[in-house]
């Protein structure tokens, strides 16, 4: 097992929330969905958009910039953009979608730790 580094008291995010934390230098975003914690790259890999100012449904954080959809529980893209048609198009040629990295989670004593990224 990886080491873990504590970022967070597990009541700083609200269920449904995200923050935008630091591990080992580099900006994570950590989300809550129910009892669930996920962690992953905050910068959006479209445009650089931070992910813990977007929105959070379920495992699935919008990018605030341009609609990019990604899963928490995995990282998969699930949306580019929310363009359609000729931008959408656009978008996807001159940057090719890609997933996000994402990072294990636990908590303990009322802590979050990350796995070092």
């Amino acid at each position: 097992m990886g080491e873990f580094i504590e970022v967070a008291g597990a009541d700083a995010v609200k269920d449904g929330g995200m923050i935008k934390v630091n591990a080992a230098g580099k900006d994570l975003l950590l989300a809550r969905a129910g009892d669930r914690y996920y962690a992953a790259d905050d910068r959006c890999p479209h445009l650089g958009g931070s992910l813990s100012q977007g929105t959070l449904e379920g495992s699935v954080v919008t990018c605030p910039k341009h609609g990019s959809q990604f899963d928490l529980t995995d990282g998969h893209m699930i949306r580019w953009t929310a363009w359609t048609g000729f931008k959408q198009s656009m978008a996807r040629t001159l940057k090719s979608p890609r997933d996000i990295t994402t990072y294990e989670v636990k908590v303990e004593g009322g802590k979050v730790f990350v796995a070092r990224p």
